[in-house]
């Protein structure tokens, strides 16, 4: 190298801002669960889709609800246009799994069943501040069906989506699929004779119901209030005489289903769209009877207002009701793992004809979580059995013990890194979390036997076992070599 080239610097090893690795139990657990969820949906009669990661910005279309600027939200870089090669199109990752889905629709009507029933699992990606909690990629789980203008699909995914849960081993009583309607709040809006101009800034504060409640959302509807550090917010200038069927809308809640759906009759008023919300309401209730889902399971709910903005009919929302400890040791309840609703324009943009559509979206780290907080996951993961290396020229001897094993069903591996120092391999077993190590020398392999170690029960004699015990070493036994696989059998159960 000459004297005047500069050495490069080393490259970082650490992870993009916003991104994780994923590692061993992290992937078995999130598949296991999903596998189950994609159980619950094939029995429902929906078929999987992959999509790709990549699709068009045009396809895309609008981005994340809060976000105006252009392409802000997503990853997003343009082709090079060349001759015969790239057509100077924007592409970006995808940032939901439910445009990619739209695409599909309209790409293949002509192809699919209508309606088309799909369940889909996978990465997305968007490109925000990331934060706690908050990651630039992350998995979704969606089931969705196009084509079915009934509020039975509507139904159908809430019940679905409640067997989905019980499927991964939330139990009945700690989850609620709640639902409500876009139409019944356009109904209370006619009725409270709010403005096309003030419409969105009503749905941003009824959001803020759960966090402020009834007097918050008031003040927030009419004058302004002052938010926890003492700044004036400003209110949407509604009268006191306009927000009381808002108000009555979000606490309408009564101790059943028919009691909440009087209350949202007189909510609404003499709005035809508020009732028609309504009467959808009543209708799904019905069905979800029907399917033997009590009002413990799902519920017709007003005070579901998350994405009101973007769905176009049913809203729905799963959440745990469970308590579990936060980060400063405060019981809280788990909250929302699920959510969805009706969203009958986003097709439209590529036909130009109305497709009716609806769906839920599970977060899959949220799941996750809540099954570990209840004990459901996060088990510490068991490790191959590991079969170690005692002479390097008997190297096909071992494979062909790991061999027997894994032929049986048992998880196994050889000791692959340099076999000199033996206690190396033992700790290695450790590191990967072995129940069992094999081990066979040049003396047993003459006698036509194996030591086979149990490394778990080791684990616990060193701990706590007296020296007569220590020194019997009930944990390593020796059987003959065709004894192998039943011995590993009964030690790991």
């Amino acid at each position: 190298m000459a004297k005047d080239q500069k050495k490069q610097p080393r490259p970082k090893a650490e992870t993009p801002k916003g991104f994780r690795d994923y590692f061993g139990a992290d992937v078995t657990e999130r598949k296991a669960m999903l596998d189950r969820i994609a159980e619950i949906y094939h029995h429902h009669g929906f078929d999987p889709l992959e999509t790709s990661a990549v699709e068009t910005v045009e396809a895309l279309g609008k981005f994340l609800p809060d976000v105006d600027r252009p392409n802000a939200g997503v990853f997003a870089w343009q082709e090079e246009a060349v001759p015969g090669g790239g057509s100077g199109d924007w592409l970006a990752l995808r940032y939901d799994l439910t445009a990619p889905l739209a695409r599909v629709a309209a790409q293949f009507r002509n192809d699919l069943p209508s309606p088309y029933r799909r369940y889909a699992m996978g990465p997305v990606w968007r490109n925000e501040k990331p934060g706690p909690g908050r990651f630039r990629q992350f998995y979704q789980c969606d089931a969705d069906t196009v084509g079915a203008a009934s509020v039975a699909a509507d139904a159908e995914i809430c019940a679905m989506l409640a067997d989905a849960l019980e499927a991964v081993g939330i139990a009945r009583g700690d989850y609620i699929v709640r639902i409500n309607n876009r139409k019944v709040l356009n109904g209370v809006l006619e009725a409270a004779e709010v403005r096309a101009n003030q419409a969105e800034d009503v749905l941003r504060q009824i959001d803020k119901f759960d966090k402020v409640g009834r007097e918050g959302v008031l003040a927030l509807l009419t004058t302004g209030r002052k938010d926890d550090s003492g700044a004036m917010i400003e209110g949407v200038g509604l009268s006191e005489a306009q927000a009381a069927p808002v108000l009555a809308f979000l606490t309408s809640k009564g101790a059943d289903n028919t009691a909440t759906l009087d209350n949202l009759r007189a909510a609404v008023g003499a709005s035809a769209i508020g009732a028609e919300g309504v009467d959808e309401l009543a209708e799904i209730a019905g069905m979800l009877a029907a399917l033997g889902l009590a009002e413990d399971r799902a519920v017709i709910d007003p005070s579901v207002v998350r994405g009101l903005g973007y769905y176009t009919g049913p809203v729905f929302e799963a959440e745990l009701t469970f308590e579990i400890l936060d980060e400063k040791g405060r019981k809280r309840q788990f909250g929302s793992v699920a959510g969805g609703g009706r969203y009958d324009g986003l097709v439209e943009r590529f036909t130009g004809q109305k497709v009716p559509a609806t769906g839920v979206s599970i977060g899959v780290d949220r799941l996750l979580a809540a099954l570990r907080a209840k004990g459901l996951a996060g088990a510490e993961a068991v490790g191959p059995v590991v079969v170690t290396v005692m002479d390097r020229d008997r190297m096909a001897d071992y494979q062909a013990m790991a061999a027997e094993l894994r032929a049986a069903s048992i998880r196994a591996e050889v000791y692959l890194g340099n076999p000199k120092n033996f206690g190396n391999q033992l700790k290695y077993a450790d590191k990967r979390g072995a129940p069992v190590a094999i081990i066979q020398g040049g003396d047993e392999a003459a006698r036509g036997v194996v030591q086979v170690k149990d490394l778990v029960l080791g684990a616990r004699i060193a701990t706590d076992a007296s020296l007569d015990e220590w020194k019997a070493q009930p944990a390593q036994t020796e059987v003959p070599r065709a004894d192998l696989v039943a011995e590993v059998r009964r030690i790991i159960g």
